[in-house]
């Protein structure tokens, strides 16, 4: 699992660049799907044949894109402006390592910020927008830079280094939501060798899930499943920081959503998650959280509605270069999403008057 994250999470994807993701998963997943295709919007679907007619079809949707960087103007003097692709707070953007996708491969690079020595001139508390800050990538000037291979619009990822910490966790860019994937590719993999009984199954990998949901909300009319299923991250509360609560707590298992901002889960659903997580030993946890949404918030509404939750892998620092999720984590969300697909034949049928 960690080398399949770290070749993940290493490729520069944000939200609308997610080419040389779609690339890497389907070299990866393409001996094992009957069908695959790329949609109008970036979309990579793949289906597995269902090999029981009992099981209802399933779609299973992970986001490709990392929040991330746009090139917006280039600096007489090489220095780049940018522009935000999702959601990053700019208070730690100052002298961040970063990664450019250019014409002539990566480029890398770094968030200017003053040295401390003007600090006593400057507000301390003041913090810059990322329209007042720049990136420098060793440029002499604007000509320079073209030479290297730069160009307005390239996309810009976090640039730092995916690696292991502690006995067995992993620290990184990009694992909202390459965790996901990675659990989405293992299983479409994985299903070849057990020989498991399982209905229609469509793996969604999407597109611009950072910046709206919007890959997301074209696969339901797409593939019309009876249930959909999310893997994505969740933010843990179990830091020191002042705003923790303590109720999503890293090492402790998968978190089955119960809510967020973008949508109720299904009790259908998370009744089923909760049922095959306590027959199989698997830890979890129950999530209500309203500071984010995933793509189950727009496959839920699309079509004429699915039956949809969410598997959430815990993650510290999300949205930050230094992501960490529970390598034990990521075990026990892949029994849990393998064991609710092939047990999905218990639902066939039931509707919410059934929970």
């Amino acid at each position: 699992m960690y080398e399949l994250l770290k070749n993940l999470c290493d490729i520069v994807g944000p939200s609308g660049f997610e080419q040389d993701v779609q690339r890497f998963i389907l070299n990866e997943i393409k001996d094992y799907v009957d069908e695959y295709h790329v949609d109008a919007v970036g979309n990579l679907i793949v289906k597995k044949k269902g090999n029981d007619p009992s099981y209802p079809s399933l779609v299973i949707a992970a986001h490709t894109d990392e929040v991330g960087f746009i090139v917006k103007k280039i600096e007489d003097n090489g220095l780049l402006r940018f522009e935000k692709l999702g959601g990053h707070d700019d208070r730690f953007l100052n002298s961040l390592p970063v990664k450019i996708r250019s014409d002539r491969g990566i480029v890398d690079g770094v968030i200017g910020t003053i040295a401390m020595h003007y600090v006593k001139w400057d507000d301390p508390k003041r913090v810059s927008s990322h329209r007042e800050l720049y990136i420098d990538i060793g440029a002499r000037s604007a000509e320079d830079a073209k030479e290297m291979g730069i160009k307005v619009g390239q996309p810009i990822s976090y640039g730092t280094e995916f690696k292991r910490i502690g006995n067995n966790r992993a620290v990184g860019k990009a694992l909202d939501d390459r965790a996901g994937c990675a659990l989405l590719i293992r299983l479409l993999q994985g299903l070849n060798d057990t020989g498991a009984k399982h209905g229609d199954i469509y793996g969604a990998f999407t597109v611009q899930e950072e910046v709206g949901l919007r890959g997301a909300s074209v696969v339901s009319n797409a593939v019309q499943p009876e249930f959909a299923l999310a893997l994505d991250t969740t933010p843990t509360s179990d830091t020191p920081d002042v705003l923790m609560t303590g109720t999503r707590v890293l090492g402790n298992g998968p978190c089955i959503k119960i809510v967020d901002k973008s949508l109720i889960a299904h009790p259908l659903v998370t009744g089923h998650l909760e049922k095959v997580a306590i027959e199989g030993n698997i830890p979890y946890q129950m999530e209500v959280f309203m500071g984010i949404g995933t793509d189950a918030g727009a496959i839920h509404m699309t079509n004429k509605g699915v039956t949809t939750g969410v598997i959430s892998i815990p993650s510290r620092y999300t949205h930050t270069p230094i992501e960490v999720v529970d390598l034990d984590d990521m075990e026990n969300s892949y029994k849990l999403l393998h064991d609710f697909v092939v047990t999905l034949d218990q639902l066939k049928g039931k509707t919410f008057l059934d929970t």
